[in-house]
């Protein structure tokens, strides 16, 4: 393996003419050796050290190229433990088409979901909750937080918040908060979403189990009940190497 492991990171293997900065070629090299299943998931790499030696580059080359693969979750740099390949998982798929919950849409996929509660309560609102909501002054903001798992692998933080008119028991929601709301006759039946790539902040990423600054995705949903009325604000991260969101486009004017 270790003889393998060498011819994979020879220079010859990888470096270009023209091919761009060593940084980027020797990065894109260890990525489609992950892709590709040559380095394993789970499987330690060598220290910057021995990797600059292999490759016939700088460690400040090397450095360079590894921290941009923690930084898309390919790889997991642990002090005291150096850095491997980052555990496998398989891209989930939501359709922006249809308002589900995380719950529906694993259970859809044979999943099996589980959540680690961080916030359940009544709680005195800020501003943007006050405002969003239309919550009345002095009054208080019912929050969920947890951390939304698929067969044990973490893959979004969520923080939902809506008015104690619509959940004045929070600490009763089990599964789905959708479910629960339906059980009081205020589900939302639409909602608009706000997408946008982000660099996880160090708590976000240490729950979701990847580096600090790795690439997520940051949701901010607004949700209706059929009268109009915004019945839950929430704000979720998701792992960005986990998750991906699909939208069907038509065409005007391009018939049936």
């Amino acid at each position: 393996m270790a003889h393998e492991l060498a011819q994979m990171l020879d220079q010859e293997a990888w470096n270009r003419q023209g091919g761009g900065p060593l940084y980027m070629q020797f990065r894109e090299h260890i990525e489609r050796a992950i892709q590709a299943g040559t380095l394993k998931p789970g499987q330690a790499l060598p220290s910057e050290r021995e990797l600059a030696e292999l490759s016939g580059i700088s460690r400040i080359t090397v450095r360079k190229a590894v921290q941009d693969l923690a930084r898309n979750g390919l790889v997991i740099q642990r002090q005291g433990s150096g850095t491997s390949v980052a555990p496998s998982s398989s891209r989930v798929e939501q359709s922006l088409s249809r308002l589900t919950s995380f719950s529906e849409d694993m259970a859809l996929r044979g999943k099996t979901v589980r959540s680690q509660w961080l916030e359940r309560g009544l709680f005195a609102p800020s501003i943007t909750e006050t405002m969003t909501l239309g919550l009345k002054p002095h009054g208080q903001v019912a929050r969920i937080s947890r951390l939304r798992l698929a067969d044990n692998v973490p893959l979004a933080i969520e923080r939902a918040a809506l008015s104690p008119d619509y959940l004045p028991d929070p600490e009763n929601v089990q599964s789905s908060l959708y479910a629960h709301l339906e059980s009081r006759g205020c589900r939302p039946v639409r909602a608009i979403q706000r997408i946008r790539a982000v660099s996880l902040e160090p708590e976000d990423a240490a729950l979701l189990d990847v580096e600090k600054d790795a690439a997520g995705l940051s949701i901010e949903r607004v949700s209706y009940l059929p009268s109009g009325q915004v019945v839950e604000f929430t704000q979720s991260k998701y792992r960005g190497d986990a998750y991906e969101f699909v939208a069907e486009l038509q065409i005007p004017g391009g018939g049936q």
